[in-house]
């Protein structure tokens, strides 16, 4: 498969465009790949991308950490107006949003706000190291970010407020049993099993993989939501084609 270095300038991001995906690897490995302002701007380069040119996300980490929470320093200087901008949560709803599905594979830590970005994505895998963490109450702030709003959807009230109250940090193995990540896989194979994840869905309809998503996404979920879908689908050629190749092979076997 071809890949390509994306040409814009970016600081804190690696990315790399191929034909069905892009993968993007936090990179402030002076910083535990933290989430400063400069990251924000450049994963909404990233979503502008992926908006405009529909295709998976890859999303992980350098250097053994997923990334070790929000910029500390830059959060302190931070006062009611940034909050009400909404610096971070604003940026991962857009990830949530984006049209194609996304994977977080994650190993070490993924803190704070780490945690709160692999939380909107779509679906996480971990590497045996992987701990999933919101401290942020012992920093005098709360989990703003989605963590309040996505975590007890995704592993349940209690385990969630364990997480946000009482401080509780989820291993791999820990979150593999609730529900937060699919698969905990060996380290060294922890990029070949998230591609291996991807390529099982680049295989899938590109458009029934968005109206999907979108579908399940919605809130106040709705059966008139499911049938408008469908009706799209019905009429485009890839489920004409997919289903004439499937009755096709069945013939034949």
């Amino acid at each position: 498969m071809t890949a390509t270095t994306d040409r814009r300038s970016y600081d804190t991001l690696l990315v790399e465009e191929r034909a069905d995906r892009v993968v993007v690897t936090l990179h402030r490995p002076e910083a535990r790949n933290a989430i400063s302002g400069r990251m924000i701007s450049e994963l909404h380069q990233v979503c502008e991308l992926l908006e405009r040119d529909p295709k998976l996300l890859l999303l992980t980490g350098h250097g053994g950490v997923f990334a070790g929470g929000a910029d500390i320093a830059e959060l302190l200087q931070r006062g009611r107006d940034e909050a009400l901008r909404g610096i971070n949560s604003r940026l991962f709803e857009r990830v949530r949003r984006l049209p194609m599905p996304t994977l977080a594979a994650v190993e070490g830590w993924a803190l704070g706000g780490g945690a709160e970005l692999a939380y909107a994505c779509d679906l996480r895998i971990a590497g045996p190291a992987a701990v999933f963490g919101n401290p942020e109450q012992g920093l005098g702030i709360i989990a703003a970010a989605g963590a309040c709003r996505r975590l007890p959807e995704l592993v349940g009230e209690s385990v969630a407020k364990q997480i946000l109250l009482a401080g509780r940090n989820l291993d791999a193995r820990e979150a593999r049993a609730a529900g937060l990540v699919m698969d905990v896989v060996p380290t060294e194979k922890l990029l070949e099993e998230a591609h291996a994840l991807l390529d099982r869905m680049a295989r899938s309809s590109a458009a029934a993989l968005r109206l999907t998503k979108l579908v399940v996404d919605s809130p106040g979920a709705h059966p008139v939501a499911d049938d408008l879908a469908q009706a799209v689908l019905f009429e485009g050629e890839d489920k004409k084609d997919r289903m004439t190749r499937f009755l096709e092979r069945r013939s034949r076997a």
